[in-house]
């Protein structure tokens, strides 16, 4: 995928650093039943409901 340019509302680094370990917490207690590790990146998920 290629760079995009950033938003004034993306999230800065230091929101990610608190964001993070939240998201990563909840996808190790809910896997995807096919194994499947998900092909976007978290943060630009989040980037792109905010």
């Amino acid at each position: 995928m290629s760079e995009r340019k950033p938003y004034p509302s993306d999230l800065s680094d230091e929101q990610w650093s608190l964001i993070e370990p939240v998201i990563t917490a909840w996808k190790d207690r809910h896997r995807s039943v096919s194994g499947h590790q998900g092909a976007y990146d978290m943060r630009e998920i989040v980037n792109a409901i905010l």
